[in-house]
């Protein structure tokens, strides 16, 4: 369970890496505000943290069922 949970993070976080790779190139094409970038990756931080959070209980909550088991 701890395997498939790494695993998802490692999505999460190539999703994230690939967002960013894309916001850099949006950035060439279509003038931003460096406040405007900086608050974009602000957001694209918070949902990673937020899906983590998610998975770490996720986590949790199955381990605790496999030990009640």
């Amino acid at each position: 369970v701890k395997k498939s949970a790494e695993d998802e993070k490692v999505v999460l976080r190539n999703i994230r890496r690939d967002v960013l790779e894309h916001l850099k190139k949006q950035e060439k094409e279509v003038p931003l505000s460096k406040d405007q970038v900086a608050s974009i990756q602000n957001d694209i931080q918070k949902l990673t943290d937020r899906y983590t959070k998610e998975i770490d209980s996720l986590l949790a909550n199955k381990e605790k069922e496999i030990l009640e088991v």
